[in-house]
């Protein structure tokens, strides 16, 4: 019998693992399934790192120091904690692989900067020294989900403040910034697992993809974001800045504020209910409808629809304008099914059943009243 091939689990030990990147690591990390996990944040007593740096087989050093209240704190926070790293690393007599988590600051002379480029400068010798692999990232604005607001990400502080109808201030509407997506980097970091061919000349890395777009802008988008539970219009989500903005933004809403009403239009005939609204995929609508009741008698010249009955019995009837002939199709909710509304047909849907009928569509331009596209012409 040939022998199982062996799993090979990696000991991946993170350092600040209860800040933003490393939250998201730690979850990016659990679903790899051949990772052991160990963690180091602020709290923990030094001892707990020492033993750590002993199993572990790649460090991601994210822990740092970026808000303290003293200045000296950042080349204690920053320098001394990757230094502490490598003393126990060569004490151990290990030369294991190092994941910096440095700042585009690193190049700035001000305090932060400076202690950031001081980290990268003991992790480079310690390469040099030991043969490690090392990666130092310097990173621009990183965002996403569970990032800290009102502290050093302006989207955090932005989105937080939107979401509780709270002001933001911007010094500079014009003022560029550069921004990364916090998955970007996870699946960044998650592909170093495996990098087993790494050239130990070179120490510098990028994330593939960043956003670069003013403040102004910024403040805009995700005011747009806001306001899409009032228009029902959502934005351009094959922009990805606009697509990471939105999954980041919907995660600093309050545990209670997940939900949103909606306006039901009723008549003698049922209800009907927007959904959503895209300048460029239309719009879903819900309507019900009572017993017996017939919607429709009418046709588009260029608008298109989609009909799904999702409760009860009914029947869509075609007629081309210009011919006699009427088409039938019967759907229920019972086996779902979406019928589409060519241009040219004069339409109808008729609740075939006892009780309400409830039926979804989705038609490919936002209704306008002032050009329906709709004329009424009986099946």
């Amino acid at each position: 019998m040939d022998k199982k091939e062996e799993i090979i689990v990696k000991k991946a030990l993170v350092t600040g693992s209860g800040g933003f990147i490393g939250k998201n690591l730690i979850e990016g990390l659990r679903r790899c399934g051949d990772v052991e996990i160990k963690t180091f944040d602020i709290e923990d007593d030094i001892d707990r790192l020492s033993a750590h740096l002993k199993e572990a087989d790649i460090v991601f050093h994210l822990a740092g120091v970026n808000r303290p209240e003293k200045v000296e704190e950042f080349e204690r926070g920053n320098a001394g904690l990757t230094r502490t790293i490598v003393d126990m690393l060569e004490k151990a007599k290990r030369n294991i692989t190092i994941v910096l988590s440095s700042s585009i600051q690193a190049t700035l002379d001000n305090p932060y900067g400076v202690s950031k480029k001081n980290a990268e400068n003991i992790l480079i010798e310690y390469s040099k020294k030991s043969d490690a692999k090392v990666y130092i990232y310097r990173f621009p604005n990183v965002f996403g989900k569970w990032c800290r607001p009102n502290y050093n990400s302006v989207v955090a502080t932005f989105c937080h403040n939107i979401t509780h109808e709270l002001d933001i201030t911007i010094s500079d509407v014009n003022k560029e910034i550069e921004l990364v997506y916090i998955d970007e980097v996870i699946d960044e970091f998650l592909g170093l697992l495996s990098d087993e061919n790494a050239d130990r000349g070179k120490y510098y890395y990028n994330i593939k993809r960043t956003f670069r777009i003013t403040l102004g802008e910024l403040s805009e988008k995700i005011y747009q974001l806001r306001g899409m539970r009032k228009s029902l219009v959502v934005p351009d989500l094959s922009d990805n800045l606009m697509k990471c903005l939105y999954a980041t933004y919907l995660s600093y809403l309050d545990k209670d504020d997940f939900s949103y009403k909606l306006d039901t239009k009723t008549d003698q005939r049922g209800g009907l209910v927007e959904l959503i609204k895209s300048d460029h995929f239309g719009q879903i609508f819900v309507s019900t409808s009572h017993k017996g009741i017939i919607r429709g008698n009418h046709y588009h010249n260029t608008k298109v629809e989609k009909f799904c009955v999702l409760k009860g019995k009914a029947v869509i009837r075609f007629r081309h304008i210009f011919g006699d002939e009427v088409l039938s199709y019967h759907v229920s909710g019972e086996n779902i099914e979406v019928v589409d509304i060519p241009p040219g047909y004069t339409h109808s849907i008729e609740n075939l059943g006892d009780d309400e009928m409830i039926v979804l569509f989705w038609a490919n331009q936002i209704f306008d009243p002032e050009k329906p596209d709709t004329y009424y012409s009986k099946v």
